[in-house]
């Protein structure tokens, strides 16, 4: 059935009412009709730097197992996919007795208009089961029933709301999660909404001009060519972030107001940009260089050159003009006894490159540097 440039999908379904603003649809799509209806939102970013999508690139051997099963004859393929579907979508209740039951399901007909020119945008987004998405799409197995759940959502916001929720059990890539956390409504747990200022932070480190970091961090968006550039994993400066805004000796602490739940992110952005300028000049030699070459860029060197921040910068008068010179003088207690890209930390017992981001040497390593910067600066001052 068409109206006009309109090609409208009708198929038996079942609203779910799980709660009062959102109903849930049940139905089922032939798998060469996935395509047609949703699209896979990719995580990238545009011209302006703002995050796009929230999907992680294709598993191409995982898509090929999948493509396998389904072209191998009889199959039973019971994993749905879940999509956030447009707002044109429309259900119209069967009629008569037992249509609703007491648990709030509705018998009835899904409407889903899609676009009859095929280079047009999908109507839908997949939330949950692209790789399996991909694999129907190319299947000979085009008429296979594949069941879905869909929901409507308006807003990017919601969509990625909902692939961070559904994707719990089996964990998305921690760098994914991260970069998706500053975009979403609500964290989906307490556990990602600690995370979810820190890659805020992060996000500013790498597109701030005026940063060290601008440009070499890696977040799940950052295209190939970029990628060559960027050393830094996001994960560990979020984890280094993180440990300074929620530790009461943190630097950063002070600059949250845990009554108002406000946080002061430009004093937190002079603290960042201070210290770390500091580290990469201090340290030239060590910065923007991949972790085999540099372990100053590896998650160890980034989580105990953190843990130092916070005992350099309570020494830092941040509103004065040479807040830059006092954090390079502070940083040059230690700088001797650093070992970032060759000889042996002789303290530790380990040459420069079998430093490693492990629990152990990211403590033993702070320790030491903390150690170091309490004697070193009490006999020079």
């Amino acid at each position: 059935m068409s109206q006009g440039e309109i090609r409208i999908i009708e198929r038996r379904a079942v609203r779910l009412e799980q709660n009062s603003h959102t109903p849930l649809y049940l139905f089922a799509l032939a798998a060469r009709e996935i395509r047609e209806v949703a699209d896979v939102a990719r995580i990238s970013r545009d011209d302006a730097g703002k995050l796009i999508g929230y999907q992680r690139p294709e598993r191409r051997n995982h898509v090929k197992q999948i493509l396998e099963y389904l072209n191998s004859g009889e199959v039973l393929f019971p994993n749905g996919l879940i999509l956030a579907l447009p707002e044109t979508v429309r259900f119209r209740s069967s009629r008569g007795p037992g249509t609703t039951d007491d648990i709030g399901t509705t018998a009835g007909t899904i409407e889903i208009p899609v676009p009859a020119d095929e280079s047009l945008p999908r109507p839908a987004w997949i939330v949950d089961g692209q790789q399996r998405s991909l694999a129907l799409a190319r299947t000979s197995n085009s008429n296979l029933a594949v069941p879905v759940a869909g929901f409507v959502a308006p807003t990017l916001e919601i969509q990625r709301d909902q692939f961070l929720r559904v994707n719990t059990v089996a964990p998305l890539p921690t760098n994914l999660v991260t970069e998706l956390l500053p975009e979403v409504v609500s964290a989906p747990s307490p556990r990602l909404s600690q995370r979810r200022m820190p890659s805020a932070l992060v996000d500013m480190l790498n597109r701030d001009p005026e940063s060290p970091f601008y440009g070499l961090i890696k977040r799940a968006s950052s295209e190939p060519e970029d990628r060559r550039v960027a050393v830094v994993t996001d994960t560990g400066l979020v984890e280094a972030l993180k440990e300074s805004l929620e530790s009461p000796s943190g630097v950063l602490f002070p600059y949250r107001n845990m009554a108002t739940g406000s946080t002061d992110t430009d004093g937190i952005r002079r603290v960042l940009l201070t210290y770390w300028t500091a580290v990469r000049d201090v340290f030239p030699e060590a910065w923007a260089k991949p972790p085999t070459e540099s372990k100053l860029m590896g998650g160890v060197g980034i989580r105990a050159m953190s843990r130092l921040m916070d005992r350099v910068m309570v020494h830092v008068d941040l509103s004065s003009a040479s807040a830059d010179q006092q954090t390079r003088k502070e940083l040059s207690y230690i700088a001797d006894r650093c070992h970032w890209t060759s000889g042996t930390w002789e303290e530790l017992g380990l040459p420069w490159n079998e430093l490693q981001n492990v629990s152990k040497h990211i403590s033993a390593l702070s320790n030491f540097l903390a150690r170091a910067y309490v004697t070193s600066r009490k006999e020079r001052t």
